[in-house]
C-alpha cells in the first residue's frame, strides 16, 4: 500500500483517513499470471452479474407485497403497471440463469485447470460456499411469484427434509417447519422466504469479498498450473485483464438482452404464470433448469437393501436426499480425492478424456431432470449419477497415483514464449 505523504489536497486528507485511492492503486498494481485467458473472465463476469441481481431486486422488493393473496397480483402489477417494471423483471429473472451459466463455467474452469488444488483449498471452499447460497437465494426467490411451480416447488423440496426423520427422529420433520413458519407452504413461508431472498444477496457480496482477499494471498491459477518463479511471469491486472474482462462483459451483456428482450420466459415454466392452487397438482413439477442436474440425481437413487427381498436399510427418498446434498459436499474434499502433482488437466491426456465425459454427464444430468421419472430415463439417470461419484471418488484418486503427465513448460514466461 503506498503511504499517505503520496497523495496531496483533499486525497491527501481523505487518504489519511480512509486508505481507498492506495488499495485501488494496489488493485491496478495487483500482478497476474501473463497467460490467462478469456475463461478467467467468469469471475468478472459473475461479480457483474451478483450486481444486475441486486440492484433489479432492489427495485423489485419495492412493489413486491409478501402475501399468499397478494403476491402474484403484485408480481402482474410490476409487469403491467409500474414504469419499466416488465424490464426489472424480465432483467431480474433472466440475470438468475446467467449469474447460473457465469458460475458453472467458473467452476468447470476451475475443474480442468485445477484451481482447487494446495494452496488455494480455501479459495475454492469459500467459493462453494458462494454457490451454495446461490442456490438458497435462487430457491427462495422461485417461491416469491406464487404460481404453481412456485407453489410446488417449494413443497417438494421441503418436504425432502422429512427424509432425516429416519435417521434422528423429528429431526427432518422440525427443520422442515423451521423453514416454512408454518406446516405447509404458506402466508409465514413466503413472508420468511422474501426476508430471506432478499438478504442473503448481501452475505453472497460478503463471502465474495472473503474469496477475493483468498485470492490475492496466492493469486490466480493459470492455464499451466506452473507457479509464478520471477517478475517475468506476470503482468499488471489493469490495463490488460481490466480490458479482458470488458471483452467478456460486452459478450454476456449482449447474451443477457438478446433474452430479455428476444425470450424471457425461455428458461422459465409455463405453469409459473397460472396463480398458485394448492388443490391442483401440476402435471409435472421440475425446479429451475440450474438445480436439474442435482434433482435427476435425487429420483435416481433406488431403494438400498438386499436384491431379491423385501429387506430395505434405506429408503430411495433417504438415499436420494442424501446423494443429492453429497454431489455438492464432495466438492469441498476434492483437494485431497484428486492429489495428482500436476495442476492443469492440459498436461494430463488421460485425465481429459474423464474430464469432458463428466461435463457431458453433468448436461445429460440436467436433461434428465426435466424428464418424467419413468424408464428409460430412470436408468440413464442411475447410470449418470454411478458416473458423478465414481468420478470423484475413484477415478480421480487413481489417476492421482497411475497417471503419466506430459512435460511442464519451465515458468510461465517459457510457456508463453512458446505458444503454449
Amino acid at each position: 500500500m503506498s503511504n499517505k505523504n503520496e497523495y496531496t489536497g483533499i486525497v491527501g486528507w481523505i487518504e489519511h483517513r480512509l486508505p481507498i485511492f492506495s488499495f485501488m492503486k494496489h488493485q491496478g498494481e495487483y500482478q497476474t499470471p501473463k497467460n490467462l485467458s478469456y475463461l478467467w473472465s467468469f469471475g468478472s463476469i459473475a461479480g457483474i452479474a451478483l450486481v444486475l441481481q441486486i440492484a433489479t431486486g432492489i427495485f423489485l422488493a419495492m412493489n413486491y407485497t409478501a402475501d399468499v393473496n397478494l403476491a402474484f397480483d403484485s408480481v402482474e402489477r410490476i409487469m403491467r403497471d409500474v414504469n419499466y417494471g416488465w424490464l426489472l423483471r424480465y432483467s431480474h429473472a433472466v440475470g438468475a440463469s446467467m449469474f447460473f451459466i457465469a458460475v458453472y463455467c467458473h467452476i468447470i474452469r476451475g475443474l480442468y485447470y485445477g484451481s482447487y488444488k494446495g494452496p488455494r483449498e480455501l479459495l475454492w471452499w469459500f467459493g462453494i460456499i458462494i454457490f451454495l447460497l446461490m442456490m438458497g437465494t435462487a430457491f427462495m426467490g422461485y417461491v416469491l411469484p406464487w404460481g404453481q411451480m412456485s407453489f410446488w416447488g417449494a413443497t417438494v423440496i421441503t418436504n425432502l427434509f422429512t427424509a432425516f426423520d429416519a435417521m434422528i427422529p423429528g429431526l427432518g420433520t422440525w427443520i422442515r417447519e423451521l423453514l416454512l413458519g408454518s406446516f405447509s407452504v404458506s402466508n409465514p413461508t413466503i413472508t420468511k422466504f422474501f426476508a430471506l431472498h432478499y438478504l442473503l444477496p448481501f452475505l453472497i457480496v460478503g463471502m465474495v469479498v472473503i474469496h477475493l482477499v483468498a485470492l490475492h494471498i496466492h493469486g490466480s491459477n493459470n492455464p499451466t498450473g506452473v507457479d509464478v518463479k520471477t517478475p517475468k511471469d506476470t503482468i499488471p491486472f489493469h490495463p490488460y485483464y481490466t480490458i479482458k474482462d470488458f471483452v467478456g462483459f460486452g459478450l454476456f451483456f449482449i447474451l443477457f438482452f438478446v433474452f430479455v428482450f428476444y425470450a424471457p420466459n425461455y428458461m422459465g415454466h409455463p405453469d409459473n404464470y397460472i396463480e398458485a392452487q394448492p388443490l391442483v397438482t401440476p402435471a409435472s413439477i421440475v425446479p429451475e433448469w440450474y438445480f436439474l442436474p442435482f434433482y435427476a440425481i435425487l429420483r435416481a437413487v433406488p431403494d438400498i437393501g438386499i436384491p431379491g427381498t423385501d429387506i430395505v436399510f434405506i429408503s430411495s427418498k433417504v438415499a436420494g436426499v442424501l446423494a443429492m446434498f453429497g454431489s455438492i459436499l464432495i466438492l469441498f474434499v476434492l483437494p485431497w480425492l484428486d492429489s495428482h502433482p500436476v495442476r492443469s488437466g492440459r498436461y494430463r491426456p488421460v485425465f481429459k478424456w474423464f474430464f469432458w465425459i463428466f461435463v457431458f454427464n453433468g448436461i445429460l444430468l440436467g436433461w434428465l431432470g426435466g424428464q418424467h421419472a419413468e424408464e428409460p430415463y430412470i436408468t440413464i439417470a442411475r447410470l449418470s449419477t454411478l458416473y458423478y461419484f465414481g468420478y470423484f471418488l475413484v477415478i480421480l484418486p487413481i489417476l492421482s497415483k497411475k497417471e503419466k503427465a506430459l512435460a511442464l513448460p519451465e515458468s510461465i514466461d517459457a510457456a508463453v514464449k512458446e505458444g503454449k
